[in-house]
């Protein structure tokens, strides 16, 4: 029989990537996804099959990660191999603004997780591998750069300070408890299923439609943050690699590269054809109150110990969300056209 995988926030952008990869390995994928009025599941609406069908191997489950008891009877309903947490409120500049929120998700959210892992396995003896989705954000202003497994913590937002609390917390329990536990460091993966309020695809959306003049303005904040920009699809592979290891670990998972806000916003107008000064105007709004200057990962440790490396470059990346946001602003025209309402004649988010 197959393995089986439970992956809470399995609706975001890295969650669509791995199902896909853990589905085309044949594993059964188990999802948590929280009750609302609307499906929110548009990034694996392509994967799903009626759960009622018998060959169907992706199964969605509601849940919340401060809901312990629920988070208990999960693991127990779904007997997993492996579990990757990938749930958090994921945005840095909102964290600021929903920072107790922001804190539970992540912190508690995990402890909670971990706690359901410890308790099922100490009452079947079967080992669950978990893996922790951490975050460069946890470097914030280190003086070292490229930053490394070793590099010193230093975070400077609240989603940071949570994300390292979840960290600890997972090396916490590998040690304390012999769980199969490991943190994957992820630098700043992107992709065409990036969500619409980050910079990079803000940027990407915000090009196509500019180039098809359906928007006039774009509104940012500091152009000269340094970001190592890789793609979400390669990053999905690293996490699974993780966990296929004889020993848990933690690693740093990036490209080695970094490039500004100012320099991606180059390479998209450019990819175009069209210049982006007369567009971009600087919103104070969108500055954190604390600044993060540059984040570039040293994945050695991931390159030399899992074989892994990045497959898609800065430059194909970018090209590849722009491609993907034309065919979306062209068929935005498209219903403009057609004499439907254009809900967004400014795009200023």
């Amino acid at each position: 029989m197959g393995r089986t995988a439970l992956i809470t926030g399995i609706t975001g952008q890295d969650g669509s990537y791995l199902t896909e990869l853990l589905l085309e390995k044949g594993y059964e994928v188990h999802g948590v996804i929280r009750r609302s009025s609307t499906f929110g599941t548009e990034r694996i609406e392509h994967l799903y099959s009626d759960a009622h069908e018998p060959d169907a191997r992706l199964k969605l489950h509601y849940g919340d990660m401060l809901d312990a008891l629920g988070l208990r009877r999960l693991i127990s309903d779904t007997q997993p191999d492996e579990v990757y947490n990938l749930a958090a409120q994921s945005h840095v500049r909102t964290s600021f603004e929903q920072p107790v929120y922001t804190t539970e998700s992540i912190s508690i959210g995990t402890l909670n997780l971990l706690e359901a892992i410890r308790d099922y396995q100490d009452a079947t003896g079967r080992e669950v591998r978990f893996y922790q989705a951490s975050s460069s954000e946890m470097f914030g202003n280190s003086r070292d750069v490229p930053q490394s497994e070793t590099t010193r913590f230093y975070p400077r937002s609240p989603y940071a300070c949570a994300k390292v609390h979840a960290y600890w917390t997972t090396v916490n329990y590998r040690e304390a408890y012999d769980v199969f536990a490991c943190n994957g460091i992820l630098f700043n993966h992107e992709s065409p299923r990036r969500g619409e309020t980050f910079v990079t695809r803000k940027i990407t959306r915000a090009a196509t439609r500019i180039k098809l003049g359906r928007q006039s303005r774009l509104y940012l904040g500091n152009l000269d943050a340094k970001r190592d920009w890789g793609f979400a699809g390669d990053y999905a592979e690293a996490m699974w690699l993780m966990l296929q290891q004889h020993d848990p670990d933690d690693f740093v998972v990036a490209t080695g590269e970094s490039y500004s806000v100012r320099e991606f916003l180059d390479e998209a107008f450019g990819y175009l054809g069209i210049s982006w000064e007369d567009q971009v105007v600087i919103d104070p709004k969108y500055f954190r109150p604390t600044e993060v200057n540059e984040l570039r990962g040293d994945a050695g440790k991931a390159r030399n110990l899992l074989g892994w490396k990045p497959k898609v470059g800065f430059r194909e990346l970018v090209r590849m969300m722009i491609d993907a946001d034309m065919r979306l602003a062209e068929r935005e025209d498209v219903l403009v056209c057609a004499g439907f309402e254009d809900a967004h004649t400014e795009w200023e988010q």
